[in-house]
């Protein structure tokens, strides 16, 4: 598999990790899931995301639920690991793994022990000296999660100083100026820049220079189809399938029940055996799949309107 480079756009769909009801990894629904998200047209994976529960798998899962979906994929699309580790050692032993096995490079968010513009840019220089300067990695910056807080000119500056970051995941929230900024930057190398968020701001990020979109959703064809359309210079056609989907799409992102949600919708869709999430971890009131079933139903009928 060719590596990650700059040019990179479309959907790399953040991948939800299933297990089953007792908490263990589900590599029969792990295939499923693959076929499920090349059918829906995504682009690329992302695995081991922040919504990939990655911290409750052990070093051995995590390399076996990578092996697997690779060896799935057989080419198909490229992979994107998550390797965010407070320590570099940790994090350059994944990545050797994961790029041996195949991967097209690693994503990495920063540490919340990070407080000024100079401590973030020498993680990142220190971080890429760790994995090894010919590994690309996407930068992630999602301060709601991370509580690092990078300014557009600090992303500017890990940029300028590291080659082998290819991407940004921008993930702000609110982030529209922010993403204005870096693409009205005419000295700046120009980097991929995926958006996150559940995709609740990808019509406004498309129009705003970004090349796609790298989240997570129960119904990755509302990405796949948005960015389409946009690529094909029909915002309205864009406009109007994002609409269809948007209620949901906004229940999704709730803080918490979230993830627990999308899970809930893949296993309704039957792509994954289990709706459950490895424990600790939230579930479904009956109320939560009361209004999660009432909105996929009004989903279903403004799609048939729309056509």
């Amino acid at each position: 598999m060719a590596k990650l480079d700059e040019s990179a756009k479309g959907v790399y769909i953040i991948s939800v990790t299933p297990f089953t009801d007792s908490g263990v990894l589900d590599l029969d629904s792990t295939d499923r899931m693959v076929d499920f998200y090349v059918e829906k047209g995504v682009t690329g994976f992302t695995l081991l995301g922040m919504m990939g529960e990655a911290p409750k798998l052990t070093m051995a899962e995590s390399r076996s639920f990578v092996q697997r979906v690779l060896k799935r994929l057989n080419g198909k699309a490229p992979v994107v690991v998550g390797a965010s580790s407070p320590g570099f050692a940790s994090m350059a032993e994944l990545t050797k793994a994961v790029m041996d096995d195949g991967a097209a490079g690693v994503m990495i968010a920063p540490p919340g022990t990070l407080k000024t513009d100079d401590q973030i840019v020498t993680y990142y220089e220190n971080a890429a000296e760790a994995i090894g300067t010919s590994v690309p990695f996407v930068l992630q910056d999602f301060p709601q999660s991370t509580n690092v807080h990078m300014t557009a000119g600090v992303i500017a500056r890990i940029i300028k100083a590291l080659p082998s970051c290819v991407m940004l995941k921008h993930e702000d929230w609110p982030g529209l100026a922010k993403l204005s900024a870096l693409r009205a930057m005419t000295d700046l190398r120009r980097v991929s820049i995926l958006v996150g968020n559940g995709g609740v701001f990808l019509p406004e990020e498309m129009e705003r220079g970004a090349d796609g979109a790298m989240t997570g959703f129960a119904y990755p064809e509302m990405m796949t189809e948005v960015v389409k359309a946009y690529q094909a210079s029909k915002p309205d056609r864009a406009r109007d399938i994002f609409d269809a989907y948007l209620p949901l799409a906004r229940y999704e992102q709730q803080p918490g029940p979230g993830l627990a949600i999308r899970k809930y919708v893949l296993q309704k869709r039957g792509v994954i055996a289990s709706a459950a999430l490895r424990k600790p971890g939230p579930k479904l009131s009956a109320l939560d799949i009361a209004e999660t079933e009432k909105m996929i139903a009004r989903q279903t009928r403004r799609l048939q309107e729309i056509g």
